[in-house]
């Protein structure tokens, strides 16, 4: 419900509490197996909520979620608390961003004097929001964070030419959207996909629908999300090619118009199992996005700090000078 939520507000509207799981020990609350307003989900008792909680709690700390294997409606499962919640129930307060923490706290203060300990803590990723973002051009950010979070039109995967997802981004994608996974491994046995010449898989459902309960009332959900399969090596065992992701870039940049891309989210192509650097991916890729005129977001390497040296414009547009 709250990815639902987060397409209709800001993330500095909301706020979330963390309430002490004692609250279950009270006999007047109700605890559902799902969102309340679903049709398929139960509603228990304190009593008989309590033998199920445990189970539910399995589900609540995934990162993904589908209707397939039902965790799509257990991760939204509640507990319904009459008229409201005690505030020495309260023990935290989570919201998204810096200045979202700072208006709380002075709501907080200015309501009442008894919840003022209640700690307040930014934690971004509750709300689907990336851990960090900076601006390099007004159309081209560094972020990093989960891509598929990210609200662009087209997800960039980087992907080989055998038709393996074993491991990495390619191997998320692979579990997450597994049409994806079947165009992929047919473009690589029919030898369509080739080093140098991505192929953008046009889908046509978006991940909104995928992730949020109850699609309707919402508006602009025509859009679609679709992927770039986007080739950095021949082969999985091989390292990352530069020179080819630069023919990969160059394709992009002269076809991105005519392929329908409006939005563009990538990673650092090759800078994870293709084991390049960032010093020398970064420039490469920003030479050729900041030609195109999409808003355009590098997802930085989950697993590599990178010195804030190379972080900057400075560094990173210096080859587009």
């Amino acid at each position: 419900m709250l990815y639902r939520v987060m397409r209709e507000k800001s993330h500095k509207q909301i706020a979330i509490l963390l309430i002490s799981p004692t609250i279950l020990n009270q006999k007047d609350i109700y605890i559902t197996n799902g969102n309340a307003a679903s049709d398929n989900s139960a509603i228990f008792s304190s009593v008989e909520g309590r033998r199920i909680a445990s189970n539910i709690r399995d589900e609540i700390d995934k990162e993904w979620w589908t209707d397939s294997d039902g965790s799509k409606r257990k991760i939204m499962a509640e507990c319904l608390v009459p008229e409201s919640v005690s505030p020495e129930l309260i023990r935290g307060i989570y919201v998204a961003s810096e200045s979202a923490k700072s208006e709380l706290e002075q709501r907080i203060v200015q309501a009442a004097s008894n919840i003022k300990s209640v700690p307040v803590t930014i934690e971004p990723k509750i709300f689907f929001q990336p851990d960090w973002r900076k601006s390099i051009t007004p159309r081209l950010s560094l972020v990093k964070g989960d891509m598929f979070f990210s609200k662009h039109q087209t997800l960039t995967i980087s992907v080989n030419c055998v038709g393996v997802m074993a491991k990495g981004l390619a191997s998320t994608a692979k579990h997450r959207f597994p049409d994806v996974y079947v165009k992929y491994e047919d473009l690589c046995k029919s030898r369509v996909l080739k080093m140098g010449v991505p192929y953008v898989y046009k889908r046509e459902s978006s991940i909104f629908n995928k992730l949020a309960y109850a699609s309707f009332g919402i508006e602009n959900l025509e859009q679609q999300t679709w992927f770039l399969l986007f080739p950095t090596k021949d082969h999985w065992k091989n390292k990352a090619n530069l020179t080819e992701i630069e023919s990969g870039l160059m394709w992009l940049r002269d076809n991105y118009k005519q392929q329908g891309i409006e939005s563009l989210a990538m990673p650092a192509l090759g800078c994870g199992l293709g084991h390049l650097e960032w010093t020398d991916v970064g420039p490469l890729m920003c030479k050729y996005l900041t030609k195109m005129d999409i808003v355009t977001s590098i997802y930085l390497p989950a697993d590599k700090k990178v010195s804030d040296e190379y972080l900057s414009e400075d560094f990173l547009l210096s080859q587009t000078r």
